[in-house]
């Protein structure tokens, strides 16, 4: 088992969070975790990527080839597509459809979603519409982990115990609400390969 995954999206989304919860369950099933990030100025809504390498084997670079992702996973649109020449043939790209407009001469949304609506293999969420209507706006990030966890090659329920354990501090009522959103990402992906 080996799955490569590049992570998207723009300071304050929620993107290193969505690396901490798939390496602690991978570690937890045993895995082999390799991860490189490149963290931008939130307040300055930079860019926020983050390689991810999980195997059952030794893992040699933290470092994803150009054409070897398996996945991209994003918050945002633009980003998708950004890393678009780090996925494999058969990669898989899921993003969140609302952008996050943070430079004047951002694209147009219907020409950066006519793109990856022209990928064969993507799920494409308005994740911050869904988890607003779960009510947690700011659990989008897990919507969008939810609708990557079925081309993870790891246990469900693995991704849920690693958010009771990392935002348990938290309280519960947090830890549930991030169980919801991640549900609902799943959901909506099942949905959507049937």
């Amino acid at each position: 088992m080996k799955i490569d995954i590049v992570l998207a999206g723009v300071g304050g989304q929620g993107i290193l969070s969505i690396a901490t919860i798939i390496g602690d369950a991978a570690v937890k099933q045993g895995l082999f975790l390799k991860q490189a990030e490149v963290h931008g100025m939130s307040q300055r809504g930079g860019d926020v990527q983050s390689h991810l390498r999980l195997a059952d084997h030794e893992i040699a670079s933290d470092l994803i080839p150009y054409g070897q992702a398996d996945m991209v996973i994003s918050v945002e649109p633009m980003e998708s597509l950004r890393y678009l020449p780090m996925l494999s043939e058969k990669g898989w790209v899921i993003t969140n459809t609302k952008p996050f407009i943070n430079i004047n001469n951002y694209p147009d949304n219907d020409v950066l979603m006519a793109k990856i609506n022209s990928l064969k293999h993507k799920i494409a969420i308005d994740a911050d519409q869904i988890a607003t209507d779960l009510g947690s706006p700011r659990s989008a990030n897990m919507v969008i982990l939810g609708a990557a966890s079925p081309f993870i090659d790891m246990k469900f329920e693995s991704l849920e115990q690693a958010i009771i354990d990392i935002f348990g501090r938290k309280g519960q009522a947090i830890v549930d609400a991030n169980l919801k959103c991640l549900q609902a990402g799943r959901e909506f992906a099942q949905k959507a390969i049937k």
